[in-house]
């Protein structure tokens, strides 16, 4: 059962969610215009939702309404037009989330239907491509899938692929059909989409993130030999684990809000005593004996567990330094947060 503030939702939940609000008539008729792996996709989000209480169903509806009254707003006058409007109603802060969310919504990404081919089959499909080709397609793939893809490309292929990955720029349109249309001659799932800005060091950071550590250096040591520049970019861009020793008291605190509590004691399970005991410090006496408590019990664990709960910690820092809610100095700067 699905509760207030428990967690955020996918965007296929609160599909499945605004369907059901819907009902069997209306809803009967959206379906229609989705294709095969969409409808068994909401079927089965529809299938596991169970009991939605009224407050989360409220703000589903809410949202929805909101992204749609800004889509007639853009549609109607234009973006800017949209943005005046939604200020004036809601304030510029929530007028601005309303229209990221309606980006997030419009927008149609290159290569968005290769998602559904498995990274590892992905990866056999595209290794005879030419680099630049392979890192176009990473470009536009989740980091995580990207760094499956990359991982199990030849080991000769990958620093290549991942050093044009991270000087990528904008893509002409021109480029991205004709690179679709020879994929989609071996691979009928891809679909030729408009263009949007992807690559760049922020991408191959992200991809970075979630390689094996042999890969990563792999590429770190191709890059210093052949764009010391760039392999300098990259580092400063980095955030492992281990970093949150940087942070003040006032960060590990936020930090310790997003993150949970079984997440936190499996990512702990490899970390050093002096991040521990940071992380003890800025927690309750009560969560902490929990959290003790918890790593004593867990055994022994896969180091891959360990690194990847790690990651997805890191994950959630980058998140808060994205969204402005902390900031994280690079390259040598003296405050590490404010």
């Amino acid at each position: 059962m699905l509760k207030p503030g428990e967690k955020k939702l996918t965007g296929k939940q609160k599909a499945a969610i605004i369907l059901v609000a819907l009902g069997t008539e209306v809803a009967s008729k959206v379906l229609p215009h989705l294709n095969d792996a969409e409808v068994e996709e909401l079927s089965l989000e529809i299938a596991r939702l169970g009991s939605v209480p009224a407050e989360v169903r409220q703000q589903v509806i809410q949202e929805f309404y909101e992204v749609c009254l800004a889509q007639n707003l853009a549609l109607e006058g234009g973006l800017d037009h949209a943005r005046e409007l939604l200020e004036r109603a809601y304030g510029a802060e929530r007028a601005t989330q309303i229209l990221e969310k309606l980006t997030r919504a419009l927008q149609m990404l290159p290569f968005d239907s290769i998602k559904r081919v498995h990274p590892s089959q992905l990866s056999t499909f595209l290794q005879d491509e030419h680099p630049q080709t392979i890192a176009l397609v990473l470009a536009y793939l989740d980091p995580q899938a990207a760094a499956q893809v990359l991982s199990s490309l030849p080991p000769e292929l990958r620093p290549e692929v991942a050093e044009r990955l991270a000087t990528m720029g904008s893509t002409p349109p021109e480029v991205i059909r004709r690179v679709e249309n020879v994929l989609q001659r071996k691979l009928s799932s891809i679909a030729s989409q408009e263009l949007t800005a992807a690559g760049g060091v922020k991408s191959l950071v992200e991809v970075i993130q979630w390689v094996d550590r042999n890969t990563e250096r792999a590429i770190f040591d191709y890059l210093t030999d052949n764009n010391p520049e760039l392999a300098e970019e990259v580092r400063k861009l980095m955030f492992a684990f281990e970093d949150l020793l940087q942070l003040d008291d006032r960060a590990i605190q936020q930090i310790l809000k997003e993150v949970d509590m079984k997440e936190l004691s499996l990512a702990l399970k490899g970390a050093s005593d002096a991040l521990k005991d940071k992380i003890f410090r800025n927690m309750s006496e009560r969560a902490v004996n929990m959290l003790k408590e918890e790593l004593e019990f867990m055994g022994p664990v896969r180091v891959r567990d360990v690194e990847e709960a790690q990651q997805r910690v890191v994950s959630i820092v980058r998140r808060m330094e994205e969204a402005g809610e902390i900031v994280i100095s690079r390259g040598g700067e003296e405050e590490m947060l404010i």
